[in-house]
């Protein structure tokens, strides 16, 4: 066995196994996964809550320390990708199909199913329903892309180290990271990106065949979803074989547009007025009440504690999981920034953006059912979207470029996890080959596919969320790595310190 290809063939026989499960005793293996899945919530969710927001606190101080003038690469480095492409890469690979599958039934959850305070079809439900979702979608999802993009990125544009999980935590284990130690790591860091993206496609699937249903009448079944698949998969893997500079970069500029467009729809079409008060409103509560909601546990009070552990420390987890993916794909893009405009930029102007889609979105679907005009909350999720665009203006002409915009986020996700798999599996390589990436994209489709059949989708997505949980040891680690080179290389080069633990 080739020494290059080791993560690539042990995680293959891992992932084969899983998938072989997921075909055969697929309701076994959803009922096991579920129960460890509560375990770790139950019993580890204060661990998350601390976690994140030290690690919040971490990428919040190094906007304004003095090592923010450090640039990932040469310090006369120039960006690879100008910045509004480069928001558009962060943009896509970060949220995509979630913030469309979301951007309604998250919001219309929390007012009219299950409130986080207790209180249901209130006027207090509808703002509590917009500040704990800016809470699971904003600074505190980012900082952890941010920390473990951050820390690939500084290891090896500025060390020369490889572009992998394991190679980061060289300051801390030393040489073993080259070793069976590393291996290890850069295999787990696999299986979770494999994980996350194959649960994304499956679910974009699922939303692209509710839109369809909904608007067409076509038939919402398995079938459908595999044709779905099908085509998307012959799609991205044309955007793969073009390469980085082309197929993801024209594909995320694509994505931003429409993006665009059908929030500026939603927004003048929709309740205008109060779409932009609400959002105005929500930021205020959710600044004020942020250092609360971070370390909320309820531990007295089991209906709201169960609630945290189903909607905030799941988002943890979730975030957590598909970190490596996500990591690794900003530092590839990122070569040239400066670590005070990373981290500026991967915290903030995503979580702006995404705080306004759910404002419009979201406060769409509750002010309609908040004024008895409809029942949104009674729709599946995949169908919540559409259901909103029924009651206002160009409802086919919304719907069709909501559709559109979740088939080429579908199409980006699925381009950059190939990427990423191919960097991952052949020590960390800038340019994968097609031959890998080709394989990848192949398997992450077939992945999805077998697991929608067999209903063993909800099993998959319960896996990601376990992983979670020891990939946070693994980000641990990459976060106090992280510091101990910028103390050293500050030192170096005098530019001021940062305070050591």
């Amino acid at each position: 066995m080739k020494q290059r290809y080791i993560v690539l063939y042990v995680s293959v026989f891992i992932l084969s196994l899983i998938v072989l499960a997921g075909i055969v005793i697929p309701d076994q293996l959803e009922r096991v996964t579920e129960n460890i899945q509560t375990f770790f919530s139950n019993a580890f969710g204060w661990y998350y809550l601390i976690l994140v927001t030290i690690i919040t606190i971490i990428c919040l101080y190094l906007i304004i320390s003095p090592v923010g003038r450090i640039r990932l690469g040469k310090q006369d480095e120039k960006p690879e990708f100008s910045t509004p492409t480069w928001i558009a890469m962060l943009f896509s690979a970060g949220m995509g199909i979630g913030l469309v599958f979301y951007g309604t039934s998250e919001p219309i959850s929390h007012y009219a199913i299950s409130s986080p305070t207790g209180e249901v079809g209130t006027d207090q439900a509808v703002k509590d329903s917009l500040r704990f979702t800016f809470f699971h979608w904003g600074i505190h999802a980012w900082s952890i892309y941010s920390i473990v993009a951050l820390a690939i990125a500084y290891f090896h544009f500025r060390h020369k180290r490889l572009g992998l999980i394991s190679a980061t935590l060289h300051p801390i284990l030393g040489d073993r990271v080259n070793g069976v130690t590393g291996k290890a790591i850069d295999v787990f860091s696999v299986l979770a990106t494999v994980l996350g993206v194959a649960a994304s496609l499956g679910f974009g699937a699922v939303q692209i065949n509710g839109g369809l249903s909904y608007l067409f009448n076509l038939p919402n079944t398995v079938w459908v979803q595999f044709i779905i698949i099908a085509i998307v998969t012959v799609l991205f893997l044309i955007s793969a074989w073009s390469g980085l500079g082309k197929g993801i970069k024209i594909l995320s500029n694509a994505n931003m547009i429409l993006a665009t467009a059908l929030l500026a729809l939603m927004i003048i079409f929709g309740p205008t007025l109060f779409i932009l008060q609400l959002f105005t409103n929500t930021i205020g509560t959710y600044i004020e009440a942020l250092p609360r909601m971070s370390f909320r546990m309820a531990p007295l009070n089991e209906d709201i504690h169960e609630w945290i552990n189903g909607w905030t420390i799941f988002y943890w987890a979730w975030w957590i999981a598909w970190s490596p993916f996500v990591g690794i794909f900003i530092a590839r893009v990122s070569k040239g920034r400066s670590i005070r405009e990373f981290v500026f930029m991967v915290l903030l102007i995503p979580s702006v953006v995404i705080f306004l889609w759910f404002s419009a979105f979201g406060g769409s679907a509750i002010f309609l059912e908040h004024n008895g005009t409809a029942t949104i909350s009674s729709l599946a999720t995949e169908e919540s979207l559409f259901g909103v665009f029924s009651h206002y203006p160009l409802p086919l002409v919304t719907s069709i470029t909501a559709i559109l915009l979740i088939g080429s986020f579908f199409i980006t996700s699925a381009d950059s996890g190939t990427y990423v798999l191919g960097m991952m599996t052949t020590n960390g390589s800038h340019q994968p080959g097609n031959k890998i990436k080709f394989t990848w994209g192949i398997l992450l489709s077939a992945i999805a596919m077998a697991l929608l059949y067999t209903g063993g989708l909800q099993a998959l997505q319960n896996m990601m969320i376990i992983a979670a949980l020891p990939f946070s040891a693994i980000m641990a680690l990459m976060t106090i790595s992280l510091v101990k080179g910028l103390r050293e290389e500050a030192k170096q080069l005098g530019i001021g310190r940062i305070k050591g633990r």
